[in-house]
């Protein structure tokens, strides 16, 4: 059902836009623009000015106070105009921007650019209402609408900049491969000005405040669009997380590298969470998860956003493993190999054919190994430099050549940098340059930003990082576009939703409940008894076998250590009884009282690593499954990896391969190896779990899973419904 969310827009589902449905307003062939000036400095005129740039198409000023503008026919108003325009850009004043919304649907306009701001971002109740009439103009028409409170677009294929930013018309549309999105019209502005230094762009699309379409719409746009090979993207968060994994998935399938900054990223308060699980998998967690399951590329800094979309532009796929550097200084080659391994890239040795090739040309007192020291002979010699790097190139086991650059000073730098362009386009390897210079743009440098053969970088740690993340994002690409699942039997939801909408007390189950739920799953946990009295107790420890554990089993005491009522390694039944009787007055003395359905009695689990799996209903995304090392201090440590739920157990060996304390698990120092793939299978069962009962579970907490070389046993469980606690 359609309906209005509180945020300015519809709240229904709705499918992905395309070209099909903004190919108008993002590719046009006619402009209008309502409130066009010729007052300097007003948007109705830096509209037309920057329009008027380079665009080929029709542009149609409007506004009754004028005849001309900027020497183009003005209109009195939309209806006055000889077609319909393709896109509509609104600059007047925001109690305006409705009934020219309005009039622009009503004459078939392909769509709307919004500059006003004011809207929902103010968070008053009658501009969020205002921002919604906007919504519903969309929804009822058809008409889509960009903005309301954005910079527009820049297409530099079109050479159209349709936005009112002052000076652009001053600024080279440079056409390149990158596709930018972004949230924050400024933020992505100030990246679409490295035009300036020659560095090209598809088009610049910023999203504002998504009345109708959103960050998902713009990206799947550019993965439908020729032009752009890869996407980048900068955002704060999205309200519909299923569209923006869709997009992405999209994006992986058609082989369009999609690399995100996510701003915002600080820890929120939060409601005290019902589990562990609820600390771990918060919004920054679940956003990485999702971005890391459909294959997007995680950028941590803004700084890396634009050259490494740059390098991924250039480089295509990889076709081995690791890297050969070529610096003509010692240290810039130390430099490079301690950056590479920083980030984890190999720095293979050349093959017998390479080192050959360099000991040809270079110096006796360089070094033909990798990194390769050239010597500041290369400097003198540009067919040497070329002859190394084809050499590099040329072997097999590197998949990139990084070459750094040092000095900068005409003509000589600047000859060279054409000379490594061209070669560049002749080499069957990607070329990175890394421009170690504090004279950030000097001679040369120029030459590097505007080639479409090679990367550049003006920092060796950025460089090595993009090689990583690069080699990363196509071993993922194939193994997301391979994985399959075993996934348990459809009946088992069917069991557990009725048991669970049958249970009619809190919505916090008991660990008995809990784990019995656990159990149609396959997870293995505790052999156990609930019993009611002190005898019973003795009884049921007898019949498991000592040594064992009592606990009070109540939906009401999530966190049973903290509130007093677990007691471990109770070996005969005369402590069994004291144990009993502890608990139980302890469980008396807590607030509430909690309801209290009995003693579980179970079987005190050998030694072995503490681990825990959990799951958190997130708001944009659904399910997220977490892993890692758990016990009382989770929290603390917080050794932990997530994911979107279900994974399959390969995806869940990746998550535990990733914990820093993975080696513990793995025979470190002569320690026998855990049953790591069992502890996958058990993640696996667990996020299944959270998929498909997603409607009617919000948290699980399985902590602590008993992982030892013989398998792994959940020790304690809880499992939180939908809704609150009650």
């Amino acid at each position: 059902m359609t309906e209005f969310s509180g945020h300015g827009y519809y709240s229904a589902k709705r499918e992905l836009l395309g070209h099909r449905e903004l190919g108008r307003l993002v590719d046009p062939r006619s402009i209008a623009v309502v409130g066009a000036s010729n007052t300097p400095g007003s948007f109705g005129r830096l509209a037309v000015e920057n329009i008027q740039v380079g665009y080929e198409g029709r542009i149609y000023p409007v506004n009754p106070r004028y005849e001309e503008v900027l020497g183009l026919p003005c209109y009195p108003s939309l209806e006055a105009l000889p077609e319909a325009p393709d896109c509509v850009i609104v600059t007047v004043a925001r109690e305006h921007v409705e009934a020219q919304v309005e009039r622009a649907a009503a004459i078939g306009a392909g769509g709307v650019i919004l500059y006003s701001a004011g809207y929902a971002e103010v968070a008053q109740p009658e501009r969020i209402e205002a921002q919604y009439r906007l919504s519903r103009i969309a929804h009822e028409t058809g008409m889509r609408i960009l903005g309301p409170n954005c910079l527009g677009i820049v297409n530099c294929v079109l050479k159209a900049g349709m936005t009112f930013m002052p000076k652009f018309r001053e600024m080279p549309l440079i056409q390149g491969p990158i596709g930018l999105v972004s949230q924050s019209g400024g933020l992505g502005y100030v990246v679409v000005q490295a035009m300036e230094r020659g560095v090209g762009f598809s088009r610049y699309l910023s999203a504002g405040n998504s009345c109708d379409i959103d960050v998902s719409d713009l990206v799947n746009y550019l993965v439908e669009d020729h032009e752009t090979k890869v996407i980048a993207c900068m955002l704060e968060g999205v309200r519909d997380g299923d569209r923006l994994v869709e997009a992405s998935r999209r994006a992986l399938a058609a082989d369009k590298p999609l690399l995100i900054y996510k701003l915002g990223n600080g820890e929120i308060s939060q409601r005290t969470a019902m589990s562990h699980t609820g600390t771990l998998a918060g919004g920054p967690a679940a956003y990485r998860a999702a971005f890391e399951r459909t294959g997007a590329v995680i950028i941590d800094n803004w700084e890396e956003l634009l050259e490494t979309a740059n390098w991924f532009a250039t480089a295509g796929r990889p076709l081995s493993g690791g890297v050969g550097v070529m610096a003509n200084s010692g240290g810039a080659a130390v430099m490079a190999a301690d950056k590479a391994e920083e980030h984890g890239v190999d720095l293979p040795l050349p093959s017998p054919e390479t080192s050959a090739r360099l000991a040809k040309v270079i110096p006796d007192f360089g070094s033909n190994a990798n990194p390769s020291d050239i010597t500041a002979e290369s400097l003198k010699n540009p067919d040497m430099f070329g002859e190394c790097i084809r050499a590099f190139a040329d072997d097999p086991s590197f998949a990139a050549v990084v070459v750094p650059m040092l000095s900068a000073h005409r003509p000589a730098t600047v000859e060279r940098a054409k000379y490594v362009s061209d070669l560049a386009a002749t080499l069957p390897k990607p070329l990175c340059i890394v421009w170690l210079n504090e004279w950030l743009e000097g001679p040369g440098s120029e030459v590097y930003d505007a080639s479409r053969n090679l990367a550049m970088f003006r920092s060796m740690g950025r460089c090595f990082k993009a090689v990583r993340l690069w080699f990363d994002h196509y071993a993922r690409r194939d193994a997301l576009l391979q994985s399959s699942s075993d996934r348990v039997a459809p009946e088992a939801g069917d069991m557990v939703r009725e048991r669970l909408r049958a249970h009619n007390g809190s919505s916090v189950l008991s660990e008995a409940e809990s784990k019995h739920v656990l159990g149609h799953y396959g997870v293995m946990t505790t052999r156990e008894r609930l019993v009611q009295t002190e005898d019973e107790a003795a009884r049921a420890a007898g019949e498991i076998g000592y040594p064992v554990v009592l606990k009070v089993d109540s939906s009401d005491i999530p966190h049973k250590t903290e509130a007093g009522v677990v007691r471990l390694r109770l070996s005969d039944e005369t402590r069994v009884r004291s144990a009993y009787r502890e608990i139980m007055a302890a469980a008396g003395k807590l607030p509430g009282p909690p309801r209290i359905s009995g003693v579980s009695v179970q079987q005190m689990v050998g030694a072995g690593a503490e681990l825990m799996i959990g799951t958190k209903l997130d708001a944009q995304f659904g399910p997220l499954v977490v892993c890692g090392f758990g016990g009382v201090a989770v929290e603390v440590t917080r050794d932990v990896a997530s994911a979107l739920a279900p994974v399959t157990k390969d995806q869940a060996l990746d998550m535990i391969r990733s914990l820093r304390g993975y080696k513990l698990l793995d025979g470190f120092r002569g320690q026998p190896r855990h049953d790591v793939s069992g502890f996958a299978e058990m993640v696996a069962r667990v996020s299944e779990l959270a998929a498909d009962l997603k409607d009617e579970i919000a948290e699980i907490d399985v902590n602590p899973v008993i992982l030892s070389p013989s398998g792994g046993v959940a020790v304690d469980a809880l499992i939180v419904r939908q809704g609150e606690p009650a």
